[in-house]
């Protein structure tokens, strides 16, 4: 009883990025520390965690290889896992992004410690082709079906899982991380013509400049657009991954062309969604839910996005945004003209209709009570069986 008491007091957060603790996890872990337990915080070291210096927690800095496909250097993340896990016994252990959420997950089966996991895009896994996916299918077997809980992102990715059989025990559906309502609150909206006369209408790309997130479509959007509509802008927000560093040579000719602005990676891009009328996520990637979508709908702006699972779900097609088919740009182009055709008195409402959405639907106050009510569920659970 008294070592499960010990253990009781600490629980295990695991991701593989400090983005991913300071803007998705802060408020859970203050929830749980209020809750009165000690957070043990494994993560890549990174700039966020000095935004984070007021918070007490135990930090454990792992090696992780975000993309690479190293067996070698993956079983020692595990074993790396494993150690942290011994040294510190965590009563539950929290995992967030790939490979903590299997080398992690294996790595606490191994030793009785629970896992809740927090599984997002799965469909591009399942959507390979022979041998990797066999592996792929049988690591996340492996992790995931011991899992005390798999939280999923969007019904897309948990009826995936289901099928796929990576599925045993008990699982949930969450609004993705969740939006602080208070940290984007409604803001007024901004004048705005018909992309022809009157206020420049402008638009907003937030994410990383990779192909498959859409910005392509953004693009090709954007020629075409300001073409027919001479009065909007065209931005772009994110950071532009080592592999598609062509880009940077692009987004400058484009904007000497003046056909979109890159305004660089941000460390804070509310003042831009303020400004902005609309913002576009034309991504075909595997989201799991896009924090980009309920961040700017929060704060009260028309969104534009793919009928991709992670995506469509924040938008209520028609009244609070327009969605269209992912990949086709012709669609895209379309759907900025339906956007440019409104009143902007009927943009400004779709933005208050999509404000009250994420409050009642996908505030991170609904995450974090499913997180602590889960804790519960199982520490109570193991209190039952001593």
């Amino acid at each position: 009883m008294e070592n499960l008491n010990k253990r009781g007091r600490v629980i295990a957060l695991l991701t593989n990025n400090d983005d991913d603790v300071y803007c998705f996890r802060k408020e859970l872990i203050e929830a749980l520390i209020a809750d009165g337990y000690q957070m043990l915080i494994s993560c890549p070291d990174g700039p966020k965690f000095e935004l984070l210096k007021e918070i007490p927690y135990i930090y454990d800095n792992p090696q992780i290889d975000r993309r690479g496909t190293n067996p070698i250097k993956d079983f020692g993340l595990m074993m790396h896992y494993r150690k942290l896990f011994k040294k510190y016994r965590p009563a539950v252990v929290l995992t967030y992004t790939a490979k903590p959420n299997v080398y992690a997950s294996i790595a606490a089966h191994q030793l009785g410690i629970p896992v809740i996991n927090n599984l997002t895009g799965l469909g591009s896994v399942v959507n390979e082709k022979g041998l990797m996916k066999s592996f792929i299918m049988w690591l996340f077997k492996l992790a995931y079906q011991k899992s005390a809980c798999i939280m999923f992102q969007n019904e897309t990715n948990m009826n995936v899982a289901i099928k796929a059989g990576m599925v045993k025990g008990k699982y949930r559906l969450i609004p993705g991380s969740g939006v602080d309502t208070e940290r984007y609150p409604l803001q007024p909206y901004p004048e705005g013509g018909d992309g022809k006369s009157g206020e420049p209408v402008v638009f907003n790309y937030i994410g990383r400049i990779l192909h498959d997130k859409g910005v392509d479509d953004y693009i090709e959007a954007a020629k075409r657009i300001k073409k027919g509509y001479p009065q909007t802008e065209f931005n772009l927000m994110g950071f532009i991954e080592p592999t598609e560093i062509h880009y940077e040579k692009d987004l400058n000719e484009l904007e000497a062309q003046g056909i979109v602005i890159y305004r660089g990676s941000l460390k804070d891009v509310k003042p831009y969604i303020t400004r902005s009328h609309c913002t576009i996520h034309p991504s075909t990637y595997g989201e799991g839910m896009s924090n980009v979508l309920q961040e700017s709908a929060s704060s009260g702006r028309f969104l534009i996005t793919t009928n991709n699972p992670g995506c469509q779900e924040t938008v209520e097609d028609n009244k609070t945004g327009f969605i269209y088919k992912g990949g086709n740009v012709d669609a895209l182009v379309h759907t900025i003209e339906r956007f440019l055709a409104l009143p902007n008195s009927q943009r400004k409402m779709a933005g208050e209709l999509g404000r009250r959405r994420m409050e009642t639907l996908f505030s991170r106050k609904i995450v974090i009570k499913a997180y602590q009510e889960e804790i519960n569920s199982i520490l109570n659970d193991i209190q039952r069986n001593l």
